[in-house]
């Protein structure tokens, strides 16, 4: 009903100044408090002498269906338009929020009596207490209280009592309402492709995430629209009178003369061959994945550098910072022995940092090189978090020259394509860093809109654009797979936002990543039998990982059993394909492997152990000890694998000997059913705490250190060697006792077969442990598969080989490989 411009009727002015009380109540004789409409969600309504429907107090307005945006949120600021049946109660309306009780006294002093349309309706305090007839209209007392002189008013208990039932039964009618209409608006909005971010009562999953199609270019950002006139007189007086004030897009500055320039030491140039050598072994490991720069170029620069070695004053400082980041992450790929390797290294990255200006008002994108590429040899060298620290600068320099956007000014076919490939590599390596350490993601898709680099290897680009010659393969890196994968990490961390993810959101990324597995060559699919190049698994490292991580999120104890257990599955067929492209590499992965492979490797491992797939774990295990201190991560992972493995055998003990076994007259009883064994072993609460390995270092994920603060502090002795990059303690995290106390790799792939190939029964009267595990200590040296012993909590027990070299044990076998 529409608001009434004349006085209230003057038998009840009602002066209370209470938002609703008790004076006044809900039913056809009460006034009717004026509204502000909040839309045009509810489509119907009982009454019709009310000009819009009602909507409950304190819910926002819903756009249409058609409307492309939301509204924001406005406090109500006046009561809905409502029949009697679905006013709210007084302390329903004195507590919503954004209604003075000023206003609503002045609102109620100001409307209309509503009219009485059915007999039954309550009568006023005067006619009920004398059990007269009520005959008061909309504007006017009834009789009885006219001839009275007395107020006309409803303050009686019953009929507040009568309109709260009513007013309750209306506001679940709107509520359900409400929620099917916004369900119908969020399912167009769905089906539109148009985000929406707001939270919903009783939503478990945000919307499904959009990934981007493969190979689509980022949607472009709006430009501001061109004068009609030409503004060349403007812009050159614009950019003489603006210095020190702005900076024209990178694109448009010119280059200014800098009075004091950072003018440090050069430091001395490697010999030519090693550069040649370690340029060679750069380009097979790091370019093929992120061709940052243009080749052809950087050889005529390199041989131009080593024509004169007397001025090194001439070349521009971030050229020189850049060339020894270059020569530090190739030096980390080289065949060197150990830790040669390594001291080189780091040794260039000194030379790149010292020539690093940390007072650096003007990039160029050789600054930006350098950074990132200190940040890859960071990364390799298990430095994580400085890694991490070098990529933020590195995105910042980039977005100071526009990396970001996409430009028309550059007047060169190759420069573009060189400022796309840089800022796509560091995107790529934003993501995975990201991913791999659990930290928000320093670049926003919707602030990109660089286009993708040109198709075409370094050799066939000019400036005028890219020549290639006829039946010539144009491409040959991976940086556009790489790309579709990197672009799916935004979609993933949405998805990780809820506490589990269901199978129609995990089919959908699984589709996708089918996709982006045929953007690499045919051999690398999963039922190809052919042999593959070891630098092949490198990239697929960001594909395979990428699976894992997706399918290990449900691993969390919140999500119900049956979710939990699919992701078991998931991450070991992920496991199993893994290990299936390692025993098809025709050569070792040692001078090839990166550290994000060497860290899927080590979750592969993890998952195909307890999965009871030896075999192929210990396949695992063997490309991990080819690569062995080749990279630092690999002495942590097989660290921990040691200690795993201990773990899952003291279970498997335990289960043997604790589970029922079927017994035959006359034969020895035989062992449990191992199918029963590996199910258990796959639900224990404990292994899957190890299982999830890295999931436990981030605050949102991670569920072990939960109850923790509980704890007394743990304090850790002072480190007497520093940090620095040379000193393994700093890049592996272990001292030099705990890196040899783990027992070596072949101690882990004897372990294995053994597991793999049977299990000694324990002892008469052996019971299994109940309590949890503490640490292990494999004592250095020790034979486990051949009878040795192991520490296990600070007692000795026997290996479980052990018993067939003692006489006062009977032994039995069994074989639980390949179960699942």
């Amino acid at each position: 009903m529409a608001a009434s411009s004349h006085n209230p009727f003057p038998r009840s002015p009602n002066p209370s100044t209470r938002s609703y009380d008790s004076s006044s109540v809900s039913s056809a004789t009460s006034p009717r408090p004026q509204v502000q409409l909040l839309g045009n969600l509810m489509s119907s309504n009982a009454r019709t002498n009310t000009s819009q429907t009602p909507q409950p107090i304190g819910i926002p307005p819903m756009p249409p269906a058609t409307q492309t945006g939301f509204q924001p949120y406005t406090p109500v600021t006046a009561t809905s338009v409502m029949g009697r049946d679905s006013l709210p109660p007084t302390e329903s309306v004195a507590s919503t929020p954004g209604l003075s009780s000023a206003q609503l006294s002045a609102n109620v002093s100001a409307q209309k009596r509503a009219y009485r349309q059915r007999r039954k309706d309550p009568s006023c305090d005067a006619c009920r207490e004398r059990k007269v007839k009520c005959d008061a209209t909309e504007t006017t007392s009834c009789s009885e209280c006219s001839s009275r002189n007395v107020k006309c008013q409803f303050t009686k208990e019953t009929n507040r009592r009568m309109s709260s039932i009513k007013q309750v039964q209306d506001l679940e009618k709107q509520i359900e309402r409400v929620r099917r209409e916004n369900s119908n608006l969020r399912r167009t909005l769905s089906e539109r492709g148009e985000p929406m971010d707001i939270e919903v009562e009783g939503a478990d999953q945000s919307p499904q995430p959009l990934l981007p199609e493969l190979n689509s270019e980022p949607r472009r950002r709006k430009r501001a629209a061109p004068l009609l006139q030409d503004p060349s007189r403007a812009r050159v007086a614009f950019r003489n009178f603006s210095k020190g004030v702005l900076k024209p897009p990178a694109p448009y500055r010119q280059p200014q003369t800098v009075i004091a320039t950072f003018d440090h030491p050069r430091p001395p140039l490697p010999p030519k061959a090693a550069v040649d050598k370690l340029l060679h072994t750069y380009y097979g490991a790091a370019h093929i994945m992120m061709p940052i720069l243009h080749w052809p170029t950087l050889q005529h620069q390199v041989e131009e550098l080593y024509q004169n070695t007397t001025d090194l004053q001439r070349v521009p400082v971030s050229w020189h910072s850049m060339f020894f980041a270059v020569l530090a992450v190739g030096s980390l790929f080289s065949n060197d022995p150990y830790p040669d390797r390594t001291l080189r290294a780091t040794e260039f990255l000194e030379a790149s940092r010292s020539l690093t200006d940390p007072w650096n008002n003007d990039f160029d994108l050789d600054n930006v090189r350098a950074s990132f590429l200190t940040s890859v040899a960071l990364n390799e060298l298990n430095l994580k978090s400085g890694a991490w620290t070098w990529l933020g600068t590195a995105v910042r320099s980039a977005q100071d020259l526009d990396l970001h956007l996409e430009v028309v000014g550059v007047r060169s076919r190759v420069e573009a394509d060189m400022r796309r490939r840089v800022w796509w590599a560091i995107y790529i390596l934003d993501r995975a860093l990201s991913m791999e350490l659990g930290h928000p993601f320093m670049i926003d898709d919707a602030d990109c809109d660089v286009a993708l680099p040109e198709p075409f290897d370094d050799h066939f680009l000019h400036t005028e654009g890219p020549v290639c010659p006829p039946n010539v393969a144009p491409l040959t890196h991976f940086l556009h797979g790489i790309i579709n994968v990197a672009r799916s990490y935004s979609a993933m961390r949405k998805a990780f936002s809820n506490p589990i993810i269901e199978p129609p959101r995990l089919a959908t990324f699984d589709n996708h990543f089918v996709s982006c597995q045929k953007m690499f060559p045919e051999a690398c699919e999963a039922n190809n039998g052919s042999l593959i190049a070891p630098h092949m698994l490198m990239p697929l490292a960001y594909l395979l990982s990428s699976r894992l991580l997706l399918h290990r999120h449900n691993l969390a104890p919140g999500c119900p059993p049956e979710a939990r257990n699919d992701a078991i599955q998931q991450c070991k067929a992920t496991a199993i394909e893994t290990a299936n492209l390692i025993a098809r590499t025709n050569a070792t992965l040692a001078d090839t492997a990166t550290a994000l492979l060497v860290t899927h490797i080590f979750r592969s491992t993890l998952f195909l152990l307890l999965t009871g797939c030896y075999d192929l774990a210990s396949t695992c295990l063997r490309a991990l000890k080819s690569i062995d201190v080749r990279r630092d991560i690999v002495i942590p992972c097989g660290r921990f694998l040691s200690f795993f493995l201990q773990i899952l055998g003291a279970k498997q003990r335990d289960l043997l000997t604790g589970l029922p076994r079927s017994a035959t007259p006359g034969f020895p009883p035989a062992l449990p059913d191992p199918r029963a064994v590996q199910e258990a072993l796959s639900k224990d609460e404990e292994l899957l705490i190890y299982v999830s390995a890295d999931m436990q270092a981030n605050i949102e994920t991670s569920w072990v250190w939960i109850g923790a603060e509980r704890e007394a502090p743990l304090t850790t002795p002072p480190s007497s060697t520093g940090g620095g990059l040379a000193h393994p303690d700093n890049r592996t995290g272990l001292s030099a006792e705990e890196r040899k106390d783990w027992g070596g790799w072949d101690n882990l792939i004897d372990l294995t077969m053994s597991l793999a190939s049977g299990v000694a029964s324990p002892a008469p009267g052996y019971a299994p442990r109940a309590q949890t595990l503490p640490p292990i200590k494999v004592e250095q040296g020790a034979n486990i598969p051949g009878g040795g012993t192991t520490e296990i909590g600070g007692s000795s027990r026997n290996s479980p080989t052990a018993g067939a070299a003692s006489g006062s044990r009977s032994t039995e076998r069994i074989s639980i490989a390949n179960i699942i």
